[in-house]
């Protein structure tokens, strides 16, 4: 009996297979509940007590050498299947693709596009070369008012009334000849000023604006929407609102938010007050209504603008704006696991 136990083992040492379903034969064979090994510990109780333990110790050794034989086949035959995968796969890049990532500023332009649509407002875009009309004159900027002095704008050699935008209103000049109130529309885009660039400002940038056109209205609801805003986006609670000036709203403010004062970066950022600006707001004056073709008797309404690169700054503690345009592989890699 144990020199047919040594058979098998011999057996078993010496069998290959090249598929999976000879070397499931073979386990059932030999490992299966009606197998070779549990036939003959089956006539374990027939050996005689002197014999008991060399067979047993033989039947182990029938039953390792199985199992180890199907393991090894099992590795070497997925190790096969896996590199006819890989390299057998001629459709294969040469190289590996690398996992690419979201640039921030678009990263923060979806969270801002998607904070604006859970409260109704929709997106408009318009062109990047725009004329002096929807830029400048219809937001209440006539030809040589001194307010034009605060945007250097690039102009078109060829034609001195067409010039990269200085900022997205065009946009909503544009929304506002097409479509009858109400309106409620956030314009993100890139924008151009001739501006010498720095690690705070740079001749390229992204902004956002917004703007509400309806019946009565009024500054509570700017500040409410901004204050809905800043909560969402930055988790902060308290914004104050500054006068300012702006050609196209009357009244106009600062959006100021109150970002703390907990950390060295904090102190720096906020030059010690606590305090960030992150934009401008007001109530669209009365002109720039009438030159859009909306009764600005019946209706009202606001818009506000701010910064994508400056809130980008702000939220992933960005110490230049530079950065966003240099296509630094290491730099843009950090955003990854961002959405």
């Amino acid at each position: 009996m144990i020199d047919k136990i040594k058979n098998y083992i011999a057996e078993v040492e010496k069998f290959s297979a090249s598929s999976q379903e000879e070397i499931e034969n073979f386990r059932i064979k030999f490992l299966g509940k009606k197998g070779i090994l549990n036939h003959f510990f089956a006539e374990f109780k027939n050996v005689p007590n002197e014999s008991k333990k060399e067979f047993g110790q033989t039947i182990n050794q029938l039953k390792n050498a199985a199992q180890d034989k199907v393991n090894q086949l099992k590795e070497e035959l997925e190790s096969k299947l896996e590199e006819k995968g890989v390299y057998g796969d001629l459709t294969r890049t040469g190289e590996s693709i690398e996992i690419g990532a979201r640039h921030p500023i678009s990263i923060v332009k979806n969270q801002i596009i998607e904070i604006f649509s859970n409260i109704g407002f929709n997106v408009s875009e318009g062109p990047e070369m725009e004329d002096d009309w929807h830029n400048f004159t219809a937001l209440n900027l006539p030809e040589y008012h001194p307010a034009r002095d605060m945007q250097d704008t690039f102009f078109i050699q060829t034609d001195p009334d067409i010039l990269l935008r200085t900022h997205t209103s065009s946009v909503q000049v544009r929304y506002m000849e097409d479509n009858k109130p109400p309106i409620r529309t956030i314009s993100p885009g890139r924008v151009f000023r001739n501006e010498a660039i720095s690690a705070r400002s740079h001749c390229i940038f992204h902004q956002v604006e917004g703007l509400y056109i309806d019946k009565d209205v009024s500054f509570a609801d700017l500040k409410q929407t901004l204050l809905y805003f800043t909560k969402q986006l930055f988790g902060k609670s308290k914004i104050r609102l500054r006068p300012s000036y702006f050609p196209f709203t009357e009244p106009s403010a600062e959006i100021d938010i109150y970002w703390g004062l907990e950390n060295e970066t904090d102190y720096r950022i906020t030059k010690g007050t606590g305090w960030l600006e992150i934009g401008g707001c007001g109530m669209v004056d009365p002109n720039v209504l009438k030159n859009c073709n909306i009764d600005p008797k019946e209706y009202s309404g606001f818009a506000f603008g701010m910064g994508i690169e400056r809130i980008a700054m702000l939220l992933y503690q960005i110490g230049d704006i530079r950065m966003f345009y240099e296509n630094d592989i290491r730099f843009l890699e950090q955003f990854k696991s961002s959405i």
